[in-house]
């Protein structure tokens, strides 16, 4: 069955962050985006498209729009989802006040399958079609998860948290158990239709030596398993990791003591890696989500884009949310704030390098962009569509704009969740905004 697109079309085909903008990002002003059974079958400008989409196809059509990859978010909370703009704390007092209470409800697997609903409609809504998630140390939560993407036919990545210490008994596992139920579960759903398993221990306090220990031996057991974690979000965090792993020279060097710094590792937030740091990261392959709203929620810092990107020793860097100490699903607004941080760190950010990370970036970042990421031919159908025009003050601003990057910094500015006309998952059209 032959569907197809057309509109305004941006995407890229390499990183700008190391090559001229000009050889990677890819637009068209009016393209013809053609999908086969969930793929991309053919694009191009539409004069030529129109001659190959065969007669009685329906075409839908976007003016004053532009067709951009399905966005990624490399680092999400979806247990969180409940405790979104929750007041006044800083990263491990809001753990304490906020998180722990809110994970112990997901025992309930009902309560597991109403957040994960709600959480999902509202990527879909923001144009968001991939997500990295974590769920709680409650199997059951991981397995809600997954149905519900299941449903909406997403591609997703998602794991159970292990910890066993420094949190409510009630969320604690132990060695063993956090082996045991994250294989069982890898082995139920790594794989399945779009999803996959992510091997997730929550951040390097929370888990004992012997359960890292664990948690390398699933990611030498499942070597195709993503890995996510925390590193270097918060300085007090940064000091307490020092002090229970004096032996380590860094956060990062207990990452790769246990054997959990590899391509298709990725770990939240890295505000305050040191150089050395860094060069574990290049030298393995792992990435860093880049999670600016949550940075600013709860005054952890900005990250360096600019400095993860050095030329002598780059890194992957995907772009995230961080539900809930990260304040929106848009990834507008995450663009928004993505520029802020950079602009803290004497670089201003352009909107072709931002609209990268938000999609190929992201992509490369978790290893998965032999699949998605990109609009071209063989990759999998998952779209947004962004109105250019979708408020007042928007449209009145876009009749100042004078090219086309100007207007795709605008709705990075100033876009959010109204911006989103459709979200395309596969080839289906998931969600249309209400006219």
């Amino acid at each position: 069955m032959l569907t197809a697109i057309r509109g305004a079309m941006l995407t890229f085909k390499d990183d700008p962050f190391a090559k001229d903008m000009k050889d990677c990002m890819v637009y068209e002003s009016d393209a013809i985006v053609l999908i086969e059974d969930g793929k991309i079958k053919d694009v191009g400008p539409a004069a030529d498209m129109l001659k190959k989409v065969p007669a009685g196809v329906e075409i839908d059509s976007y003016k004053d729009s532009v067709i951009v990859p399905g966005f990624i978010d490399t680092h999400v909370h979806y247990p969180q989802t409940q405790i979104i703009g929750a007041y006044g704390e800083q990263l491990l007092d809001w753990l304490n006040n906020y998180t722990f209470i809110a994970e112990q409800q997901f025992a309930d697997k009902n309560h597991a399958d109403e957040v994960a609903d709600v959480f999902l409609n509202e990527c879909l809504k923001n144009g968001v079609t991939s997500a990295t998630v974590y769920c709680t140390v409650y199997p059951q939560s991981v397995d809600a998860f997954f149905e519900a993407a299941e449903a909406r036919n997403m591609r997703v990545q998602a794991g159970k948290i292990t910890m066993d210490r420094f949190a409510p008994e009630a969320l604690l596992d132990t060695p063993q158990r956090a082996y045991d139920e994250s294989a069982a579960l890898a082995k139920k759903w790594h794989g399945r239709g779009r999803a996959e398993y992510v091997i997730t221990p929550r951040f390097v306090p929370t888990s004992t030596p012997e359960q890292l220990e664990m948690v390398g031996q699933l990611a030498r057991d499942f070597p195709t398993a993503l890995i996510q974690s925390h590193v270097s979000e918060n300085v007090n965090e940064v000091a307490w990791v020092k002090e229970l792993y004096p032996e380590c020279s860094s956060y990062t060097n207990v990452y790769e003591k246990y054997g959990l710094m590899r391509e298709r590792a990725i770990y939240g937030h890295g505000i305050h890696l040191t150089e050395e740091e860094l060069e574990i990261f290049h030298a393995t392959g792992a990435a860093v989500a880049h999670c600016p709203t949550s940075n600013f929620f709860l005054g952890s810092g900005a990250f360096s884009v600019k400095k993860a990107k050095e030329s002598r020793r780059p890194i992957r860097v995907g772009l995230a949310t961080d539900l809930g100490a990260g304040t929106s699903f848009s990834m507008l607004q995450t663009l928004n704030e993505a520029y802020k941080a950079a602009q803290l760190n004497g670089y201003p950010l352009s909107a072709g390098h931002a609209f990268y990370l938000a999609s190929r970036g992201s992509a490369e970042a978790i290893g998965i962009d032999d699949k998605v990421g990109s609009i071209e031919p063989g990759k999998e159908a998952d779209l947004a569509v962004i109105d250019l025009y979708s408020t007042p003050i928007i449209a009145y601003r876009m009749k100042y704009a004078k090219d086309f990057e100007e207007a795709l910094f605008i709705q990075m500015t100033m876009g959010d969740d109204r911006a989103i006309a459709a979200t395309y998952v596969a080839g289906k059209k998931v969600y249309a905004r209400a006219a």
